[in-house]
């Protein structure tokens, strides 16, 4: 008779070590995008997104009654009409630019461990789902799971509801993984760099603008009150990039460099100043040429693509100003791809190939 206290078999036992000799994962993250540019896919890509309690955070039934009485009546199709206007021929930009950083990661990280650590992708809503992935790393037998969400800085809604949703796969779970999630790299030094260097780059192409304009994707001002660190994340990026920018003798003077917020939504209090608002008022001040980055996505996509290339400039210039400039986000840029590698190594552990 078997003893009711045998061992319990771990994910890895039922793997083919012959075919599989990854101990650990890398899974980076990001948004989400919906599956298709159409109403339907975008409804229901909404409706994930805005059921997230993290994302918001008002009354339950209240909000369920304005999500699904008022806003998933209506918001989809005006969002469908801007998907399109960024639909590219492999699917949404943020879908093909993470996919094309996880395979410039994996390359960096084969030439670091071998076949020791594997490297995946996942969003947050949408697909690829987090859990879906994640069974995959359970199939192979991972002993270790580490999670970067690409989102440089810390915010409840993004970082932590990630957090969320792999808790929520693992619960499932026999047997758990050794696993390290990686909250925040705001202050990352490749990561300002590589934000640097691409001021730099347009500095040298399109030659200084008046203004410099750092715009964060914003966040209700009461995520603040109650202890959000976003925006500290925020000041610090922008200061550390404002430090940098400064030193690089590119003719900046500290007032140029300026941070704002911007994507806000509803009628309530977000976090200031406004990247719209103060786009508007710039002209007024003599200011006819400004570039405009945001370094709180890693990757462009509708919030980029649209809001702040076609938005944003109507309402730039339409104010008066002459010249309006985006930089890109840094995308799988090698300064990027080697920035998220730095931050990775120490949770991965020690270079195995010499």
């Amino acid at each position: 008779m078997k003893s009711r206290f045998s061992a319990r078999k771990k994910p890895s036992d039922n793997v083919d070590s012959a075919k599989n000799t990854s101990t650990t994962a890398v899974l980076i993250t990001n948004l989400g995008s919906p599956d298709e540019p159409t109403t339907g896919a975008v409804r229901r890509y909404l409706r994930e997104f805005l059921s997230d309690r993290r994302v918001v955070e008002i009354p339950r039934l209240i909000w369920l009654i304005i999500l699904h009485g008022i806003i998933l009546r209506i918001r989809p199709a005006k969002s469908a009409k801007l998907y399109q206007t960024v639909w590219q021929d492999d699917g949404a930009p943020l879908l093909s630019i993470t996919a094309a950083q996880k395979v410039k990661l994996a390359s960096k990280v084969k030439a670091h461990y071998g076949d020791k650590v594997v490297v995946d992708f996942a969003m947050r809503y949408g697909n690829p789902s987090v859990s879906s992935v994640l069974q995959k790393f359970q199939q192979q037998g991972v002993e270790k799971i580490v999670v970067l969400p690409l989102y440089p800085q810390y915010a409840g809604p993004t970082t932590a509801s990630t957090f969320d949703a792999v808790s929520k796969e693992l619960q499932k779970w026999r047997y758990i993984p050794s696993i390290h999630f990686l909250n925040t790299y705001h202050n990352n030094p490749l990561y300002i760099q590589a934000l640097v260097d691409t001021i730099k780059e347009h500095v040298a192409n399109y030659g200084k603008p008046e203004r410099l304009v750092l715009s964060y994707h914003g966040m209700p001002e009461l995520f603040r009150e109650w202890g959000d660190p976003y925006y500290d994340f925020c000041h610090e990026t922008t200061k550390l990039v404002k430090e940098s920018v400064l030193e690089s003798n590119l003719g900046f003077t500290e007032e140029e460099v300026i941070m704002t917020f911007q994507s806000r939504f509803g009628k309530a209090e977000w976090l200031k100043p406004y990247t719209d608002e103060t786009l508007e008022k710039l002209p007024e001040q003599g200011i006819k040429h400004v570039a405009i980055m945001s370094p709180a996505f890693s990757a462009d996509c509708l919030e980029t693509l649209e809001e702040l290339i076609h938005e944003n400039s109507e309402v730039f210039l339409e104010a008066g100003g002459e010249t309006y400039h985006y930089i890109a986000a840094l995308n799988d840029r090698d300064d990027h791809i080697d920035a998220l590698f730095n931050i990775l190594k120490p949770s991965i552990g020690p270079t195995i190939l010499k």
